[in-house]
């Protein structure tokens, strides 16, 4: 099914990032450890401040990409995207790297992010009719899926092979090439006027937020899934703690891991069209939504060889599986709910929350890990995971508006 020559290339640009992103995953990380010599507390906070401090950075983005040209934003938030990202290998080459270079680039790499996924929302609702956004949200989630399982293991490849930087500049180049798909979308898009006579207002920071919070339908979704990703993410590093250091898995075999389950993302991806259409989205959100909830806990329950190994790629398929069939649908019903003029607003909030609790969530986890035990965090998690469907029992359905 052919959605255009304008969501192909949006489609291409959106590949080509997601690419350079993946390859170039946990590349500051790898480049504090080996380049910097930064110990364990200095790459935790490179990680949790950069997406915190980005988060709050972007918070008045939203009102700002909301009245812009988006596509134009778009394109922007790469090229600034790529100027931070090249500044880390030209200051290696010179010999200048600094841990605060690292943490200011994730700073606004973080921001950047934020503004760009609100735009290419509202990009993408003003590019489709309404059947066309979940065919349109299944392939990008496809994309998403595949470049997790490709990228990692042949960027950790590049850099064993080239140095440590080399993903870094992929990463860069990446966003590059986005902006040049961007671009090539053609056409006139019109300025988006405000209704209101009024200069922008500090009030206006919090519309995105008083949007979702009014809206009976989004606001369940948005706890739980807030909720869920910071779950999911605050137990990722526990878990490289978990099997590298404490259980003596090889790198390999931790990559693995994590790695081939990804193929599940991929598959619940591309079934998430013909299963909303079959039993409506109303019944796909909450059921998938309690699925994917369901599988953390028994990473708790990890052992050393074979067995312990085959555990986590079990427990990993089920989740990005149920995952990759929300996540389509879920996007779609959210867009489906939002007037075209809230939509960068909405996201922004939506992005600025979801990254802010992962960033919280994540030290708070650390902190919980260093009292009880990696594992014994990581059970509290499951736990909790388990308790989130409940947030989704009193979702109610609000009327799907006009693209108009």
């Amino acid at each position: 099914m052919s959605l255009g020559r304008e969501f192909r290339w949006l489609w291409a640009a959106y590949a080509v990032s997601t690419a350079g992103t993946w390859l170039a995953f946990d590349a500051f990380p790898l480049i504090a450890i080996l380049v910097l010599h930064t110990g364990p507390g200095g790459v935790s906070l490179l990680a949790a401040a950069g997406l915190a401090v980005g988060a709050i950075v972007a918070v008045p983005l939203g009102p700002w990409v909301e009245f812009r040209r988006k596509r134009q934003v778009m394109v922007a938030t790469d090229l600034v995207r790529f100027a931070a990202l090249i500044s880390v290998p030209a200051a290696f080459a010179l010999g200048w790297l600094t841990f605060a270079q690292l943490l200011i680039v994730s700073v606004i790499v973080a921001a950047a992010d934020i503004a760009f996924k609100a735009a290419t929302g509202a990009c993408l609702k003003s590019l489709l009719p309404p059947d066309d956004l979940l065919t349109a949200n299944g392939r990008l989630e496809s994309t998403q899926w595949t470049a997790t399982a490709i990228g990692p293991p042949l960027g950790g490849a590049m850099i064993g092979i080239l140095g440590p930087v080399v993903t870094v500049i992929a990463n860069a180049v990446s966003f590059v090439l986005s902006a040049m798909g961007i671009r090539a979308i053609g056409g006139n898009e019109p300025r988006p006027v405000r209704h209101d006579a009024q200069r922008p207002r500090v009030r206006d920071l919090l519309d995105g937020w008083r949007y979702i919070l009014g809206n009976p339908a989004l606001r369940p979704l948005f706890f739980n899934t807030v909720l869920v990703n910071a779950l999911i993410l605050a137990t990722a590093p526990l878990m490289a703690v978990l099997m590298l250091g404490e259980l003596h898995f090889a790198p390999w075999q931790y990559g693995l891991a994590f790695g081939a389950p990804c193929v599940g993302g991929l598959v619940g991806a591309r079934l998430a069209p013909r299963v909303a259409r079959r039993f409506g989205s109303d019944r796909v959100i909450p059921i998938a939504g309690a699925l994917r909830a369901c599988w953390s806990f028994a990473l708790a329950f990890v052992v050393p060889g074979v067995p312990g190994l085959v555990l986590v790629i079990a427990v990993q398929l089920g989740l990005v599986t149920c995952v990759g069939v929300f996540n389509p649908v879920f996007a779609t019903y959210r867009l489906e709910q939002t007037p075209p003029d809230r939509v960068a607003r909405m996201l922004s909030a939506w992005s600025v929350t979801s990254k802010a609790a992962v960033a919280a969530t994540t030290a708070l986890w650390g902190l919980l890990a260093s009292v009880v035990g990696a594992r014994d965090a990581i059970a509290v998690a499951g736990l909790l995971m388990l308790a989130t469907p409940l947030l989704l029992m009193r979702r109610e359905r609000a009327p799907v508006l006009s693209m108009q």
